[in-house]
């Protein structure tokens, strides 16, 4: 409720307003990220989300990573229209904000989901420009705290699919900037490029409520903030991507961009050892090879579960923890994907992580 006031100030302001930061926002490689600014949204860009995944363990689990026994995801998207943002009329919806929320319970081998749509304004829905604050109806994520030590809270409740979470992320580590200094190249050709930067190894505490019943969790989790004009080529149908909370406090990212028939048009990623320096992975240095499939009995598709993936840092195993990760989001961002909760072991089988793993395009071709 203490939000509800700042969103209805928001929303009253003039729609003019979004084309103000243009040039500023604009995605550029010679642009230099700064912070809080660029913690918030970016109006004048095309597309933009915040995402948040991770695992949790009950707060009497010692060792979350031991034994995650929940995976959770909540991600907010922001996506300007092909409305004038200078139109009069505050009805004019020229910022659509999108939110998909998800709990794994592994015990149950069950994966629950929602999703929800709105135009920006009137108090449903806004994505703040100057820090993180992202809101739709009762759905959140807020950032706070100091530009190297943010803390964010999130707070999702689902009546319909019967969960609910409220979180505190807390930093760990120094911000992640991906590719070259948050410029992410997204295929062969420089203008398909996103401003990208992650947090790993992000200290997560709350409450997690199943079916009504709420119990006290900790865990570990992973927050990427992405923003874009132009994302993929048009040979590409979707993407493979992992990121990774390795147990020594390393992050891993890689992802593929997928053609039609397979191959890979473009791929990267980015490994970070514990207080280290960043590798980032150019095109043509990962690769995933597909394992194990699971095919859904909902949308036909069929995903790979076990991937083996080399990338310049080492070559990994990835196991989806349930097969049954596959999210129908047609009616918000109108694609049907699959994203879980994963283990990461190394050449020689140990599990040495966890964390995500997405596929897109496999149940149709993704456009953004």
């Amino acid at each position: 409720m203490q939000r509800r006031p700042l969103l209805m100030w928001l929303g009253a302001l003039p729609l003019a307003s979004f084309e103000a930061n243009a040039a500023s926002e604009a995605v550029s490689s010679t642009r230099t990220l700064a912070f809080p600014r660029d913690f918030g949204a970016h109006p004048a860009t095309r597309t933009e989300w915040w995402y948040a995944t991770g695992w949790l363990a009950s707060a009497s689990t010692a060792d979350a990573a031991a034994k995650p026994a929940y995976g959770f995801q909540v991600t907010f998207f922001r996506s300007r229209t092909e409305v004038d943002a200078a139109h009069p009329s505050r009805f004019a919806a020229s910022q659509l904000v999108f939110a998909h929320a998800a709990v794994t319970d592994l015990a149950r081998g069950r994966l629950r989901h929602d999703q929800r749509i709105a135009r920006s304004g009137f108090g449903i829905a806004g994505a703040s420009e100057p820090d993180t604050a992202v809101t739709l109806r009762d759905w959140q994520l807020v950032r706070g705290g100091a530009a190297d030590a943010s803390r964010y809270r999130t707070q999702v409740h689902s009546e319909s699919a019967g969960f609910g979470f409220g979180f505190q992320l807390a930093t760990t580590q120094a911000l992640l900037l991906q590719g070259v200094q948050g410029w992410s190249r997204k295929g062969p050709q420089p203008e398909q490029a996103s401003h990208y930067y992650s947090q790993p190894q992000l200290d997560v505490s709350g409450t997690l409520t199943l079916d009504g019943a709420a119990q006290t969790v900790h865990g570990r989790a992973w927050l990427d903030h992405e923003w874009s004009d132009t994302l993929l080529d048009p040979q590409a149908v979707g993407w493979d991507w992992i990121g990774m909370n390795l147990a020594d406090g390393s992050a891993l990212t890689a992802f593929c961009l997928r053609r039609a028939d397979g191959s890979a048009l473009y791929t990267g990623g980015s490994f970070r050892a514990a207080g280290g320096i960043t590798r980032n992975f150019s095109d043509g240095e990962v690769s995933f090879t597909p394992g194990r499939t699971w095919a859904s009995p909902a949308s036909r598709a069929n995903y790979p579960v076990q991937w083996t993936v080399q990338t310049p840092a080492g070559r990994y195993a990835v196991q989806a923890l349930l097969d049954d990760q596959e999210l129908d989001s047609r009616a918000s961002t109108g694609s049907i994907y699959w994203e879980g909760l994963a283990e990461l072991r190394d050449a020689a089988g140990r599990i040495v992580g966890h964390g995500y793993l997405e596929m897109t395009g496999y149940a149709g071709s993704l456009r953004l």
